[in-house]
């Protein structure tokens, strides 16, 4: 990355050039700086890379069919949260048929408790797809302390959920032909 070179303004009727402290001491951004660094956090959200202590890095969200074939992809900020990119990728699913319109619905979805939180059930109830999603640990634990009020537990189906594995299984197939 090449340095940042500050650049020198005329004042008003031939004042000496400033670097960008006016003469009370407060500081004035350089906007040649400010461009630059909105150019480069644009550059960055475009590539899906995010910071942290590590340096750049990034998360692919998936959904895979059954088989194990990729059905949507998201690239995201390795910082973002697992759960509120949930619906993004389900939103993404395409399966196109012989005719008619693309399949966007699938008939249920198998995932960690990450996924877990109320929103991402709702969403899959209105939507009329099966939740394969066992329960959080924090979420047990409040919905206990609520007794009676905190309602049924969540009912999942081991079996299917022991198929999660299946978007694993996928990444595996496209490292080993990358």
């Amino acid at each position: 990355m090449p340095s940042v070179v500050s650049t020198k303004t005329a004042g008003p009727a031939g004042d000496p050039p400033t670097t960008g402290a006016d003469t009370g001491g407060t500081h004035t951004p350089d906007p040649d700086r400010a461009a630059a660094r909105r150019r480069r956090k644009a550059r960055e959200d475009a590539a899906g890379l995010g910071r942290s202590r590590g340096g750049l890095s990034s998360k692919i969200r998936a959904a895979v069919d059954a088989t194990g074939l990729p059905l949507s992809f998201v690239l995201t900020p390795g910082q973002a949260g697992d759960s509120p990119q949930f619906q993004t990728v389900l939103n993404k699913i395409r399966i196109h048929g012989p005719a008619s319109r693309p399949r966007t619905r699938p008939d249920a979805v198998a995932a960690d408790r990450a996924y877990s939180p109320e929103a991402n059930r709702a969403y899959l109830r209105r939507r009329h797809i099966t939740a394969v999603i066992p329960e959080g640990i924090t979420q047990q634990a409040n919905r206990k302390n609520k007794g009676s009020a905190g309602g049924r537990p969540v009912t999942y189906d081991p079996d299917r959920h022991r198929q999660r594995n299946t978007v694993e299984r996928c990444f595996q197939k496209i490292k080993t032909w990358r």
